[in-house]
Formats: C-alpha cells, sequence, structure tokens
C-alpha cells in the first residue's frame, strides 16, 4: 500500500472511503456502467454513438455534388468550373515576396512553438494597421486570428448564437453559413438577394424574419457565389436596418477589394458608427493561398456592445483550437508591406477578363441568363428549366453538362437557389472559351422553344 493511500485512510472516514469506491466502480456519467450492480445496461456488441454535433454538421454542397454521378465525357478533357480554390488550375501564383517572407520565417527557427491563441502581436499589429480607418479605428486587440476566414466565421457565429436561436444569411449564399450554424442547434433563416438588381438583399424580406430569437446578420460582400459588390448607398440602407433593430452584423468580408474596374469596395465599418460589426476576412483568394489557412475577425465594436462578453468570448473561443499557422502569422506583416500593387491589379483583370469572356458567350445561348458580377471570383448563370424538358432541375442539368461535355458547374441548389448554376472565374482564359463553346453545344442539343401543354412539340 503507498504512502498516500494510508494517508488518505487517516484523514477520510471509512464509510466515505467505501461510498467513493462505490461511486467510481459503478457510475460513468451519472449512469451504472457494466462493472456494477446494473448489468442490463452491459451493451452486446461494440456500438459507440457519434455527438449531436456531429449527427448535425452538413456540408450542402458535399450532400448534392457527393450524389450526382460524375462521369466526364472519356473523348472530352475536364474543365472544373466547380471548385472555389484559385490554385487548382496553376495559371494563378502567388506573389513571390510572400513566399520569400515565409521561408525567412522558418529559416529564423523562431515560430516552431505555439503563439497565443489569438495570434502575435505583431501580426495583429500588422492587420491593424494595414485596416484602420478614421471611421473604424482597430488595434491589435481587436484582431483575433483564426484558421482561414471559415474559422473566423466560426468564431463569431459560436459567440454569438446559442441553441435555439437563430441567424440571418443570404440566398443564395456561402453553404458553410448553414454548416457551422447548425452544429451547434442554430437555426438559419435565409433573406432573398435580388438577382435584377445585381443581387441586392431584399430587406423587407430580411426584416420579415426577424424575431426575438435572431442573434445576428451575416452580410457576404463581395459575395460568393454572386459576385456582386454592394454599393455604399446600399450598404448605409442595411446598415439603417441593423441599427434600428439593435442586430449586430457578422461581415463576410474575404473577398475584400477584390473588385473589377469601375466598382469601389466599402467595409461595412466604415460606413456606421452605431452597428456593431465582426468583419472576417484572410489571406485565401486574395494572395492566392487558400492552403496557408490564416484568417481574422475584426472587431469594429461600437457603445461597448461587444465588450462584456464578446471580446472575452472570442478570446475563450480560439483557445480550442490554440490558434492558426505560426509561420504564416510571422510572415504577414511582411505580406502586407511587401506585396506589390501589381499582383492585386494583375488578378482581378485576369478575373474581369474571363467574366466578360463568359458572360459575352453565354448571353449569346438561348435558355441561359449569365448575371455579370462586380468582382470576387464567381458569375450565376439562370436556367429556364422549362426548356430544357430533360431536366427536371438543376442538378440534373449540371450532372448531364458533365457526362455530355465534362464541364461541371457547380448547380446553385448548393447555396438554396435552384434554376441556376456558379462558374468559377479563376481558369485559364483559352478554356473560358472552351467552356462556353461546350456549354453552347450542350445547350443546343436539349433546348426547346416552345412545349405544347400535353408535352408535344
Amino acid at each position: 500500500m503507498s504512502r498516500f493511500s494510508i494517508t488518505l485512510q487517516k484523514k477520510i472516514p471509512r464509510l466515505a472511503l467505501v461510498t467513493m469506491a462505490s461511486s467510481s466502480s459503478s457510475y460513468v456519467n451519472g449512469n451504472r456502467n457494466c462493472h456494477g450492480d446494473n448489468p442490463q445496461v452491459k451493451r452486446a456488441k461494440w456500438v459507440v454513438p457519434s455527438s449531436r454535433m456531429a449527427k448535425n454538421t452538413h456540408n450542402p454542397i458535399r450532400q448534392i455534388v457527393d450524389n450526382m454521378k460524375i462521369e466526364p465525357n472519356p473523348e472530352k478533357k475536364m474543365i472544373a468550373l466547380s471548385i472555389g480554390d484559385p490554385t487548382v488550375f496553376g495559371n494563378l501564383e502567388p506573389p513571390r515576396e510572400i513566399e520569400e517572407a515565409v521561408i525567412d520565417c522558418i529559416h529564423t527557427r523562431k515560430y516552431n512553438g505555439y503563439a497565443p491563441s489569438i495570434g502575435y502581436e505583431s501580426a495583429r499589429a500588422a492587420i491593424a494597421k494595414y485596416y484602420t480607418c478614421p471611421e473604424a479605428p482597430l488595434e491589435a486587440k481587436d484582431v483575433i486570428f483564426g484558421s482561414g476566414c471559415s474559422g473566423a466565421l466560426d468564431l463569431c457565429i459560436s459567440v454569438l448564437a446559442n441553441p435555439g436561436q437563430n441567424i440571418l444569411v443570404p440566398r443564395p449564399g456561402f453553404s458553410l453559413y448553414k454548416t457551422l450554424a447548425e452544429s451547434i442547434g442554430v437555426e438559419i433563416r435565409h433573406y432573398n438577394l435580388l438577382p435584377e438588381r445585381g443581387w441586392e438583399i431584399d430587406l423587407d424580406h430580411l426584416q420579415s424574419l426577424v424575431n426575438e430569437d435572431t442573434a445576428a446578420i451575416v452580410v457576404n460582400n463581395p459575395s460568393n457565389p454572386c459576385g456582386s459588390v454592394f454599393t455604399k448607398e446600399h450598404i448605409q440602407d442595411i446598415l439603417q436596418v441593423a441599427e434600428r433593430l439593435r442586430m449586430p452584423i457578422v461581415a463576410d468580408e474575404i473577398y475584400a477589394d477584390m473588385v473589377f474596374s469601375g466598382h469601389s469596395f466599402h467595409f461595412m465599418a466604415s460606413l456606421t458608427t452605431e452597428v456593431p460589426i465582426l468583419s472576417c476576412g484572410g489571406i485565401a483568394k486574395r494572395y492566392i493561398v487558400p492552403g496557408w489557412r490564416l484568417g481574422w475577425v475584426l472587431i469594429n465594436d461600437r457603445h461597448g456592445a461587444f465588450e462584456a462578453e464578446v471580446r472575452t468570448g472570442l478570446q475563450r473561443l480560439s483557445q480550442r483550437i490554440l490558434g492558426p499557422n505560426t509561420l504564416i502569422q510571422a510572415a504577414m506583416p511582411r505580406i502586407l508591406e511587401d506585396t506589390p500593387q501589381s499582383f492585386y491589379e494583375e488578378i482581378m483583370a485576369h478575373v474581369q477578363r474571363n467574366a466578360e469572356l463568359f458572360f459575352n458567350g453565354v448571353s449569346k445561348i438561348p435558355g441561359l441568363t449569365p448575371i455579370m458580377p462586380c468582382g470576387a471570383m464567381y458569375m450565376m448563370v439562370g436556367i429556364d428549366i422549362d426548356k430544357f424538358p430533360a431536366f427536371t432541375s438543376d442538378v440534373e442539368f449540371t450532372q448531364r453538362l458533365v457526362s455530355e461535355q465534362s464541364v461541371f458547374c457547380l448547380p446553385a441548389s448548393c447555396f438554396q437557389y435552384p434554376d441556376f448554376f456558379r462558374v468559377v472565374l479563376t481558369l485559364p482564359e483559352e478554356m473560358v472559351s472552351e467552356a462556353c463553346e461546350r456549354i453552347q453545344e450542350f445547350c443546343a442539343q436539349h433546348y426547346m422553344e416552345e412545349i405544347a401543354a400535353n408535352g408535344a412539340l
């Protein structure tokens, strides 16, 4: 018997020791286990259930795409317009300056350990300096790092909403909002975007969704999947609604400054002194490095609304993964300082040329209606599904487009918006022309101008 056991027996009465032994051997999480005196709970075989959170976690894109029969035409090379990864074609590369910044951080051997869960002070200060403005001043304490912008969004939704509450998100919109919210028991309510108005928010519809359980409004600008960029006036209208409702905003601004010539991007926080905003951003798309997994939350507080609980809550939630990639964090000051302006301009000029090529090519195809984007890296295309009687949905349309023409467009049902599809605009220009030609050939084979009531031509 150990010295500790002897000491323990001297200090604790025998009856207490018997009770403790009984409790430790018979109960697990409040239930008698198979070593106790309640044998009926013994399992007949090994069955380990997953958590409620795991069961509630679903990715709408994966649910749809994984059930599609993706069998390309073997005689035609696949053109995948479905993947929102700007590196996938190999034609767009990050600037050499940021690669050198990361390599230098590796060689110092100073950044191989853990950083503070919210991120290195120097990196957060660099982000704050880069994005601060007189209307929305930022300091290092206002920056929380996450694992990519998706990690930043996870922090924001988790800190603002409780199980049983709801958040408002755009339709069509990024499917991850639904994935993140529903996994923690938060309801998603979709407000409509208006394609005839360049995908502006239907503010009347948005307001009709709000109730006492609404925790926040998520606004995505520039938009995935639409490629829209809100005007200053429209953002101010959104902010007026949020101010009247006393509703905080989660601004998904991962595509900040990724706009075409002739358009301007405005951070939401720069246009209000009243509405508290958590702005989410990252380096994935603008720097063509989605795999580097660094994103951030910018805390734009107003009237101390976030001070008492939200700021501390974000810090606590960041401790769940102990922060993102330390090497990329350490390189952030140089990434922001050394990237030449010409890099940003060349990337967006390429995306804009592709958007114009695709828009002009698809506009000539009967039955399809492309909506010209203003930024980001996507375009939405409407399908007049009644003119394609061989298909009953955008999912069937895009599935057959793959099997016949080896062109894979993402059905917009993935974004809760049927009878559209989304295309990615980061591919090489020559592939845009080829894709348009194949889509035109496909539609010519399946398009029917008029169908009688009984289904006959």
